[in-house]
């Protein structure tokens, strides 16, 4: 703020990029509600409204797994007759995805197929993720075939690809694009790893998992708390629950930033393993999980508030205070919401 001060005193004409990296300082949710502060300055000092500015303010809304906001800073966008560009999609389709609004997602996917403009490997990658969301095979083999004619296919495009062909069920051809990177890139990364792992874990292959996990150190990579976080849903998936939970407190005694605890990876992974503890009623434990997906606001989705009180239902374990928690959390209840605390209703107090 001191520089732009010294800039009008000076008369020297003040760009959006100023502004735009004022809003990013400001980005954390201590400093959060500066940034209106900020965009009214902005608009004082005449200064003309641009597509990045938007996109900024719609990442920082998509990271805070706020919709509701999102789609308010879209309508700004709208209303201020700023034009959206393959960004502003990427950014609107990958939080709808995260939230399990395929519906929505599918039209935003469409716009940024429709506004791509020239050979972006970072917006084919996006797509890669999205097509693997939306379980929409056929697309995603389409844009990986056009990521294989650019001129160089990153390591970080083979590990999305394998994950995205995992996340619909396709092992055999997860397998065979990790042992084409293998060949092609070599194996220099824990992501690289980690990559099949997830797959295999998710649909319970714990013993393949379990192989890779020990190809880490013949290839000089560590296995972070992601990995051990895979490796605890895979063995719950296998029915091994006493390894699950001592895999569990492995990867929590490893630092892991608010970066990768914000990840979607790592939050969805943990809404699976505390969907497995809800199914068996196991609260205690999906508790402490979901004051970890908390921390992170992945709570505000109705889904996640929904298999906290799942496990309250198998444990028939009766507290009244869900729906209140829930609203004050920032969810919203929805049918199966109240369905579900209908049945817990009939537990003795």
């Amino acid at each position: 703020m001191g520089y732009q001060k010294k800039m009008r005193e000076l008369g020297h004409p003040i760009s959006y990029l100023v502004f735009n990296r004022l809003i990013i300082l400001h980005s954390s949710p201590g400093r959060k509600k500066t940034i209106q502060k900020i965009l009214t300055q902005m608009r004082a000092d005449k200064v003309v409204q641009h597509v990045s500015t938007y996109n900024i303010l719609l990442k920082i809304e998509a990271n805070d797994h706020n919709i509701e906001r999102l789609a308010k800073v879209f309508g700004d966008m709208k209303q201020a007759n700023v034009e959206p560009n393959e960004i502003s999609y990427c950014i609107l389709a990958t939080a709808h995805a995260v939230a399990r609004l395929s519906t929505v997602c599918k039209a935003y996917v469409e716009a940024i197929e429709k506004s791509t403009s020239g050979n972006n490997w970072s917006t084919y990658d996006i797509l890669v993720i999205l097509y693997g969301y939306l379980g929409m095979r056929t697309q995603l083999e389409r844009i990986w075939s056009i990521i294989q004619g650019l001129p160089n296919v990153r390591s970080k495009s083979f590990v999305l690809a394998v994950e995205a062909f995992g996340r619909i069920g396709d092992i055999n051809r997860a397998e065979e694009l990790w042992a084409e990177m293998k060949l092609v890139k070599g194996l220099k990364s824990t992501e690289q790893l980690n990559s099949l792992i997830s797959v295999y874990c998710k649909h319970g292959f714990i013993t393949k998992a379990t192989s890779l996990y020990k190809e880490m150190e013949k290839n000089g990579c560590k296995p972070n708390a992601i990995t051990f976080r895979h490796l605890a849903l895979g063995c719950l998936k296998a029915g091994l629950r006493n390894e699950a939970i001592k895999t569990l407190e492995l990867g929590m005694d490893i630092s892991v930033s608010m970066k990768v605890r914000r990840s979607t990876p790592w939050l969805e992974t943990t809404l699976s393993i505390l969907d497995i503890f809800a199914d068996d009623g196991d609260v205690e434990n999906a508790e402490k999980l979901f004051e970890e997906l908390k921390k992170a606001n992945y709570t505000r989705y109705t889904f996640v508030y929904n298999t906290l009180i799942k496990a309250y239902v198998k444990a028939k374990l009766h507290d009244p205070n869900l729906l209140k928690r829930m609203i004050l959390g920032g969810s919203r209840p929805d049918s199966e919401t109240y369905s579900l605390l209908k049945l817990i209703e009939q537990f003795p107090k």
